[in-house]
């Protein structure tokens, strides 16, 4: 990345305000075109003033072949730029909220949550595959990804199946799939992804509960800023969508509750309920690596505001606890090494 056009680090003076507001993103297609759908809503809100996008790519980018579960970080996705947005070389950063940490660094914040796109996981088949829907699959299929949350949860329904890691954007992935010696039956993809990149052709079918429940955050865009710049609260503040946000700190509470990361198998779905004012209802499982043991909720809770839904995924959260949830996590984490060996 280039940052010659950046200002330099430290805030500028209070009687000179930036003329370009900076705008930081992963380096990626799916993060680029995520980005600019970020920007160009904030130009559509302030047309007086310059949005200028700059991308990079971070340590979940530049490593395409460990398996996710394997990195320590859990900021693999976001590290790098949030220290150019603490030193004041950036004022804002869009990321996918699947990959947000549910504790920020000190000093950051969310300023706002997009409205959601699909957030369902979605079936990929090989290019030209009879096969439908993972019912279809002959005993022995591989099933590529590269998430302990899609793989257990479907071996808990399909233990018939065996899995694989593929890494690498999305294009990436799907050329591994299609290629002619690709051990690849099909893939589990986020259907948002798929719909950004204008690749909807390409989901065979979604995959919603009970067969598999999304991540915490996933179709959802979330802007991080500096926890001291009102400014940049007030650029975004059209650009946040309630619904969305009540439903995404839910999930994401939940998911700091249980002390949860990309490499545990925790899954969700938060809806409003048709016909009850403000009531969102969520289904939540945690499950064990091979899919073997788990544990499912669902609760209901009326939401008045952000400090409402993020009670509301503690309160779902012990629910998943009292059911056992803690056990399979503390299994998890005791054979940490083995799983990442």
């Amino acid at each position: 990345m280039s940052t010659a056009s950046l200002p330099p680090t430290g805030p500028p003076p209070p009687s000179t305000p930036r003329k370009i507001i900076y705008i930081g993103s992963r380096a990626s297609k799916l993060a680029l075109i995520q980005t600019n759908i970020v920007r160009d809503a904030l130009v559509a809100a302030h047309p007086e003033l310059n949005f200028e996008i700059i991308s990079m790519t971070t340590a979940g980018d530049n490593n395409q072949t460990k398996p996710l579960h394997q990195f320590g970080a859990k900021a693999l996705w976001t590290e790098e730029l949030e220290v150019l947005l603490l030193d004041y070389r950036l004022d804002m950063i869009v990321h996918s909220l699947k990959d947000m940490p549910t504790k920020l660094p000190t000093g950051c914040k969310i300023g706002a949550i997009l409205e959601r796109e699909d957030p369902r996981d979605a079936l990929v088949m090989k290019a030209g595959s009879p096969h439908k829907s993972l019912d279809d699959l002959p005993a022995g299929s591989v099933v590529g990804t590269s998430s302990v949350r899609r793989s257990s949860q479907i071996a808990k329904q399909y233990p018939e199946l065996k899995f694989a890691d593929v890494r690498g954007n999305v294009l990436t992935r799907l050329s591994k799939l299609d290629a002619p010696d690709s051990p690849y039956a099909c893939l589990i993809l986020a259907s948002a992804g798929l719909l950004r990149l204008n690749l909807e052709d390409r989901i065979t079918a979604p995959i919603t509960s009970p067969t598999l429940l999304h991540a915490v955050g996933q179709g959802a865009l979330g802007v991080e800023i500096r926890d001291t710049d009102p400014s940049a609260t007030a650029l975004l503040a059209p650009l946040c969508h309630v619904r969305t946000t009540l439903s995404c700190t839910a999930e994401r509470s939940l998911l700091r509750t249980l002390e949860g990361g990309c490499s545990v198998p925790i899954g969700v779905e938060t809806e409003f309920v048709e016909g009850l004012e403000n009531v969102i209802r969520m289904r939540a499982t945690v499950l064990s690596l091979d899919g073997r043991t788990s544990v499912l909720v669902e609760e209901e809770m009326s939401i008045s505001g952000e400090e409402d839904a993020d009670e509301f995924g503690r309160v779902v959260a012990q629910a998943l606890i009292e059911k056992g949830a803690r056990e399979i996590l503390d299994v998890i984490n005791l054979n940490r090494s083995i799983v990442d060996a």
